[in-house]
């Protein structure tokens, strides 16, 4: 069964080619951290986890990279109002982001961190400048010349010069109102960096091509994000990654819509939010199911109703799982199996096959809820009175299944989590191993992970792993 997304950029469902077979690489943009995480965050996250946990279900190696902006106007200016160091600002909003990932179940596989990576993101922009795709500006700022890219405003479906105004700042300084920043000239008290153009900091959009490109390569499969940053910030880093790269770099965009209060989306600005530890501490776990209850690229309407709605169901689905695993221990096998027993297997195995078809095509996830309601009462209604092992034994199976993905109820820790965070510990050190050309040790780490079937890909400095049994 292919597995289909909706491709903002060619406004139609597409079906989902790694460029590396059986590993999908994806990388979402995360928070600017000058503020405490609030719920509308919380759907990106929580949706691109489901889907993650979606694809390793079908066998898929999913690389899931999320940056970490931990230097911006906005944390700058929230040091100064509250007379703090920036740095200080950036890590307690970090601690904050964390939390809520841990507290939604959210795992991701790498958080680079935009100042620990200066470095890369200055060697970018001067190729840009290299290929005349971007100038130095008599401040000392760097812009990107976006009548250079002749593609530009395709991803948004902004088509012409009189939708492209964006940044204001420095205005009279650029070619084009409509050219961004990719490096900033620093400004007296601002924390800055040392480049060839004189003292600053990176602009937004450069952070996320440099650190999705180091960790996932040139070409990698899915970018994400909310529906809010299509324009100007995914479309910016389009431009400049392709030009920078010389051709095509991101497979499928893949976005989600807005969290709404009314008639206007959650957000900072408009004093409308919730933050998540406060509705984390109400709701719980129940979270993650109506952040999926939605279709990801619709809109997401905040009301109380709603999320009762959701931890109803999230009652419903842990006391079904009880069940389960109550009738998995008292179930009997029998040697003769009636009708009846065939017609709930087939039940069984086609709701199985209807989840798969649900979240193959486009990660319909409310018809994921329909199946799951209707799974649900035929384990209370129909095999709660008839624990045959065959059966009870199908329908555990398949709801596990559904809980890989809703991951709404916490199952026995099998280690593997555990095993994966100390293989990408391993493949790290020896990514720095195969950097300060100490080749002898990390073919030596190589040998030995294939032992215990781990297979590393290297493409340039960058690694890929997969277990034998997926390659």
């Amino acid at each position: 069964m292919e597995v289909k997304l909706y491709n903002t950029l060619s406004k139609q469902l597409e079906v989902l080619k790694p460029v590396e077979e059986n590993t999908v690489k994806m990388y979402v943009c995360g928070p600017t951290v000058y503020d405490y995480t609030h719920i509308g965050h919380g759907r990106t996250y929580v949706v691109y986890d489901a889907f993650k946990r979606y694809l390793s279900l079908r066998g898929f190696n999913v690389v899931h990279v999320m940056n970490i902006t931990d230097i911006d106007d906005k944390i700058i200016n929230r040091a100064r109002s509250e007379g703090r160091n920036w740095r200080e600002i950036a890590e307690e909003y970090t601690r904050d982001y964390l939390e809520a990932l841990k507290n939604l179940r959210v795992r991701i596989d790498h958080h680079p961190r935009v100042t620990d990576h200066i470095k890369e993101i200055i060697e970018f922009i001067q190729v840009l400048i290299d290929k005349g795709y971007a100038y130095v500006a008599p401040s000392g700022s760097v812009y990107f010349d976006v009548d250079k890219y002749e593609d530009y405003g395709r991803l948004s479906g902004r088509t012409s010069r009189e939708m492209w105004s964006q940044e204001q700042e420095f205005v009279k300084e650029k070619k084009n109102p409509y050219d961004f920043a990719l490096w900033k000239a620093s400004k007296p008290g601002e924390p800055y960096w040392e480049s060839p153009w004189g003292r600053g900091r990176p602009g937004w959009h450069i952070e996320c091509s440099v650190m999705s490109s180091r960790y996932l390569g040139s070409r990698f499969d899915i970018h994400g994000g909310g529906t809010d940053l299509i324009f100007p910030h995914h479309e910016n880093e389009r431009a400049q990654s392709e030009a920078y790269f010389g051709g095509r770099w991101v497979s499928i965009w893949m976005h989600t819509g807005l969290v709404m209060v009314g008639q206007d989306k959650m957000s900072k600005s408009l004093g409308n939010i919730v933050p998540l530890r406060e509705a984390f501490a109400k709701w719980g776990i129940a979270l993650r199911a109506w952040y999926l209850m939605s279709h990801y690229r619709r809109p997401l309407y905040f009301t109380e109703e709603s999320l009762e709605q959701a931890k109803r169901f999230t009652e419903r689905f842990a006391s079904t799982w009880q069940l389960l695993g109550k009738l998995e221990k008292e179930s009997v096998d029998l040697h003769y199996v009636r009708d009846e027993d065939l017609r709930m297997l087939r039940y069984i195995l086609e709701a199985r096959e209807r989840f798969h078809t649900a979240l193959s095509n486009d990660f319909n996830t409310p018809e994921m809820f329909s199946v799951i309601n209707d799974f649900i009462s035929f384990v209370n209604r129909d095999l709660a009175s008839r624990p045959v092992h065959l059966l009870v034994s199908q329908a555990k199976r398949v709801f596990t299944e559904f809980n890989t993905v809703l991951a709404l109820v916490e199952e026995e820790s099998t280690g593997s989590e555990e095993v994966d965070s100390l293989i990408r510990v391993i493949v790290d050190v020896r990514r720095e191993l195969r950097s300060m050309k100490m080749y002898d040790l990390a073919d030596r780490i190589r040998s030995e992970l294939m032992k215990l079937g781990i297979v590393l890909q290297d493409k340039g400095l960058e690694t890929t792993w997969v277990r034998k049994r997926e390659v």
